[in-house]
Order: structure tokens, then C-alpha cells, then sequence
């Protein structure tokens, strides 16, 4: 596959930000016209954009497809547009995704659109697919913090951390009630599901947010249809290199051919 550390100013947050770009080799992208379809991939909490690249086989796995992969660094945003700070949710839902498809052969198409994240970035993805159904045809969550309205509540979260939420979030009733609650998103999609992305949800059994997961997935999967995978294991990255494998396959990408 091809490389690419692509750097550009970004508009939405007004500083030069960096962007990890995988895509297929010349020989692969020339045996169909048509253009890729793209998976925007996102960092957890304490990670960066390197970090898949660095932790996981993901350019092994990614060479069996027809595919772009873009992943971006967001710091400790939640990918949102934060109350007290820049607005990243702008930059990964809007900006990014626009200048991708300018840069490179990247097809604007819904059906051909993806996101995927761990942690903070399962959160991210989570609330892309549920914010802009109209924009992802799936997404994908592993050991995802996906009660994130709950955190004010957690005897296991610091003075600090919550200080931090705060500066994203607004505080806990302001979280609460705007569309960066999971929930809140998903019971309004959960009137038209039919308009709702594929949705993949993974977690371990023994992962701190396997309680989150369950409790996310038992108000909300049948109702937008989420395909639940859980099995042993916990906040690694063991867990998360099986699943960004799974999930490529689960996502229908097109294959490429004479992959040796």
C-alpha cells in the first residue's frame, strides 16, 4: 500500500494539522475507475493518528481492499466542537472528508463511506454514524465510550478528568442535552431506522466499558439494528488489531484482485 503523512492548515481549527492516509498501490486503484470508498479510522484518549498504524497490522489488512483510509488526530477532544476550545467535530465530520476527496481519488458517495475508533474515537464514530446518517454507510465501535453522558456519575473518574469534560463538553447537563449524547442521537434515529448506517459494536468482557457497551447496545440494538460482538478481553490492543481486522471484512469493502 501507499503511505502518506499529509499535512494541511485546517480551517475548522485554524492550525496545521497532520493526517495518516493509507491507500491501495497504483496497480489496485487502476483496476476499477470508479473511485475508493474511504474509512475515516479514529485514536482513543491517550493516542494519536499513529497509533493504529503503530499497534496494529492494519496495512496487512487493508491491502486485500480497493480502499482509502484516513486517520487524523483530534487530541483529547472527543471529537466534538468543544465548549471552551476548537471545534473538532467540524474538522472530522465537515472538513476533513471534503478535503480528502479534493486531494485524493476519494469517492463522496454515502454508500462508500465509513468511520471506525476505539475508545474516544469509538465514541467519534459512533456519533458521526448517528449525527450524519446521510453521510456513512457504516460505522464501527470498539471498546467505545458510549455513555459518555454518565461520566459525571462514575466514582471511578477523576476531579480532573471531569474538569476536562467540562472544557468539551459544557458540563453534564449541557452534555446531556445536545447531540454529542449518544443517546439522545440514537433515539432520534431510532423513529426513521431505515435511514440509520450499519452499525458494528465490540467490547471485552473485560473491559471497564463492557458495562457501557451492554447497557448502549440493550437500549438501542434492536431498534437501530447493531450487530454486538463480545468475547474476552479487555482495554488492550490485542483486542482492537482482531477487530480492526473483522470489521474491514464486516464493512463489504470492494476486494482487490492479485493480492500476492
Amino acid at each position: 500500500m501507499t503511505f502518506t503523512d499529509f499535512h494541511y492548515f485546517s480551517d475548522a481549527l485554524g492550525v496545521q494539522v497532520s493526517v495518516h492516509v493509507l491507500l491501495p498501490t497504483m496497480e489496485v486503484l487502476n483496476q476499477k475507475k470508479s473511485k475508493l470508498p474511504c474509512l475515516y479510522l479514529l485514536h482513543g484518549l491517550s493516542d494519536d493518528h499513529t497509533m493504529w498504524m503503530r499497534q496494529t497490522r492494519l496495512e496487512f489488512y487493508a491491502r486485500k481492499y480497493r480502499t482509502a483510509i484516513v486517520m487524523p488526530a483530534v487530541n483529547r477532544s472527543f471529537y466534538t466542537d468543544m465548549a471552551q476550545g476548537a471545534k473538532y467535530f467540524t474538522f472530522v465530520s465537515e472538513e476533513l472528508p471534503q478535503v480528502m476527496e479534493r486531494y485524493f481519488p476519494i469517492s463522496s458517495e454515502r454508500k462508500d463511506r465509513f468511520a471506525a475508533g476505539l475508545s474516544m474515537g469509538g465514541y467519534g464514530a459512533m456519533k458521526l454514524g448517528l449525527r450524519c446518517p446521510d453521510r456513512y454507510a457504516a460505522v464501527a465501535s470498539f471498546s467505545g465510550a458510549l455513555e459518555m453522558e454518565k461520566s459525571w456519575q462514575d466514582s471511578r473518574r477523576g476531579d480532573d478528568f471531569l474538569r476536562e469534560l467540562d472544557t468539551v463538553f459544557g458540563g453534564e447537563k449541557a452534555m446531556k442535552n445536545s447531540d454529542n449524547n449518544l443517546a439522545r442521537l440514537a433515539r432520534r434515529l431510532a423513529k426513521t431506522p431505515e435511514a440509520a448506517p450499519r452499525i458494528y459494536v465490540a467490547c471485552g468482557t473485560e473491559d471497564f466499558l463492557f458495562e457501557a457497551n451492554n447497557s448502549f447496545v440493550k437500549s438501542f440494538g434492536k431498534k437501530l439494528g447493531i450487530e454486538y460482538f463480545t468475547e474476552p478481553g479487555a482495554h488492550t490492543w490485542d483486542f482492537w488489531d482482531k477487530h480492526i481486522e473483522k470489521a474491514l471484512e464486516w464493512f463489504r469493502l470492494p476486494e482487490a484482485e492479485n493480492v500476492w
